[in-house]
């Protein structure tokens, strides 16, 4: 893994994280399926537009369509549509973590539905992390946190854990700008119908939710998603994923510091040991596909 790729990945993790900071912002004064769709319209335009000023063509392969129909429902509908409507009760820091276990998910899914063989240390740190998770919950339960957003916030890992595995090569045969912009249509158009059916509309626009909704449009929406893809094409899935351990301190650290949420002190402690599992099940892929190849 070169310096590049190592720059990109911790952009990738620093903004991925940062994304649920700025929602929480937005649900404050918006119904959250409507300016999700509304996010992902501008976003999807944006990122289509310049993806053909750039010479990258309509003309996906198979395999990409599929990448970008299962991704744009799973992770766009479903991941960041039910995060956006959790977090209308659920803070942001709370939100991170448990988005922030996708990898574990993912682990433990391929484990338990496909057949894939855990290493001991992938096992370890399954049991680690979702032992660092349970330990947050304890001291949030006795906080009063709301059931129903945690729930969503549950679902939404499930769903992009599934699109990871469904789809493990969305970035081969290039136009990947193209991909994320289609992506974004996918999820506005699903998210806009389920806003009619389950949504008032009301919003409060003002300076603070206008530059979050900008800067959760261009930076988390579009740049991230840009820069995971080229990550991916650049070094891997496997060790891209790596990254991922980096997301609950961000996540975090972000909220504490812009929204002023409180931490306690197994918070601090469920972070650190949720990042040490996510690290091993990671690094145990990669030792994993090294012996693979050899």
């Amino acid at each position: 893994m070169d310096f590049r790729a190592i720059g990109m990945g911790l952009l990738f993790a620093l903004i991925w994280s940062s994304a649920f900071t700025s929602a929480r912002i937005i649900v404050a004064d918006a119904p959250p399926l409507a300016i999700s769709s509304l996010r992902f319209a501008l976003a999807g335009t944006i990122g289509v537009l310049i993806a053909r000023a750039l010479g990258q063509s309509w003309k996906l392969t198979p395999s990409q369509w599929r990448a970008t129909l299962i991704f744009g429902l799973c992770q766009n509908a479903l991941y960041l549509g039910l995060n956006f409507t959790a977090m209308t009760t659920v803070e942001a820091s709370l939100a991170s973590i448990i988005a922030s276990t996708m990898p574990l998910i993912v682990a433990l899914l391929g484990w338990s539905v496909l057949g894939e063989r855990l290493t001991p240390v992938a096992a370890i740190g399954l049991i680690v992390g979702f032992g660092g998770v349970i330990l947050i919950m304890a001291g949030r339960l006795q906080q009063g946190v709301d059931l129903f957003g945690v729930l969503l916030c549950v679902i939404a890992a499930l769903a992009l854990a599934v699109a990871t595995l469904t789809v493990r090569n969305a970035s081969g045969g290039g136009n990947v700008l193209m991909i994320v912009g289609l992506q974004m249509f996918v999820g506005s158009i699903t998210l806009f119908f389920s806003s009619l059916i389950f949504e008032t509309w009301a919003f409060n626009w003002n300076p603070v939710m206008i530059t979050a909704f900008a800067y959760t449009v261009l930076v988390p929406g579009l740049l991230a998603t840009w820069i995971w893809f080229a990550l991916v094409g650049r070094i891997g899935a496997v060790k891209a994923s790596t990254f991922h351990f980096l997301n609950p301190f961000f996540g975090v650290a972000i909220a504490a510091f812009v929204l002023g949420e409180r931490l306690q002190m197994t918070d601090i402690i469920g972070v650190i040991v949720i990042c040490a599992g996510i690290l091993a099940v990671q690094l145990s892929k990669q030792t994993k596909q090294i012996h693979t190849t050899t």
